[in-house]
């Protein structure tokens, strides 16, 4: 049994599509990132950067105490090599995966995090911020436009680094994009979203009530969080 502690994010939803994909059976645990869950001691033990996604294996490969991840992208390889799904075992196929989910993570997931937090959830709309990441999500998502003119999918098939970008491009419109301008993005992301999987995954979030965490209280928890936070807990 994998214990998944999850919110609705693009990071959860990473780990969801693969989980549903797979076949694998988990358990999800609520991790309220608008209440401050995420700095829960107990929370804390497997997620020392106080961050969601993290997951548990009650049943490792190998056997043995049980494993804890976080990291989303970690958890996305400790998930592949366990089940030995969406990611080559060759070298080659497997550094083709790799290099694109790290693109992800370093890359699309950062920038278009910060589009969403200038456009969306500053106190002040600062235009300087708000244009230079919604640039940089439009330049991200041209080169992810160009790596699909000529295959299905990022790495070929299907893998655990469309499993990281997708989610990152459902909300869209929020980062001030249209999917008409990348069309071999559109046609990867329509294949996607019509996955019977990702429809699973995403119907799992609505067992969560979420609201719009944008209020005083929530972008303190969100956005207020300094070294003297991380010390004195």
């Amino acid at each position: 049994m994998i214990h998944l502690h999850y919110w609705p994010t693009p990071n959860g939803h990473k780990i969801t599509l693969f989980l549903e994909e797979a076949g694998v059976p988990y358990q999800l645990h609520s991790v309220n990132i608008g209440k401050g869950e995420q700095f829960k001691p107990d929370f804390l033990k497997i997620s020392p950067n106080n961050r969601m996604p993290a997951i548990v294996d009650d049943d490792p490969p190998g056997g043995g105490a049980p494993i804890s991840v976080f990291e989303s992208g970690a958890i996305l390889v400790y998930l592949a090599e366990k089940t030995g799904q969406f990611m080559p075992r060759d070298l080659r196929g497997r550094f083709e995966v790799l290099q694109w989910l790290f693109w992800q993570m370093g890359g699309l997931g950062p920038m278009a995090g910060q589009n969403h937090h200038f456009s969306q959830y500053a106190p002040e709309k600062l235009p300087y911020a708000i244009e230079r990441y919604v640039k940089e999500t439009s330049r991200l998502y041209a080169v992810l436009d160009k790596r699909l003119a000529d295959r299905e999918f990022v790495a070929g098939a299907y893998s655990i680094a469309d499993m990281a970008s997708y989610p990152w491009v459902v909300p869209y419109e929020r980062q001030g994009q249209k999917l008409e301008d990348f069309p071999n993005l559109k046609r990867w992301f329509e294949a996607i979203k019509a996955r019977p999987a990702t429809a699973r995954a995403y119907e799992r979030a609505k067992e969560f009530q979420t609201v719009p965490a944008n209020s005083e209280e929530s972008r303190k928890i969100l956005f207020g969080q300094s070294a003297s936070t991380v010390r004195g807990r």
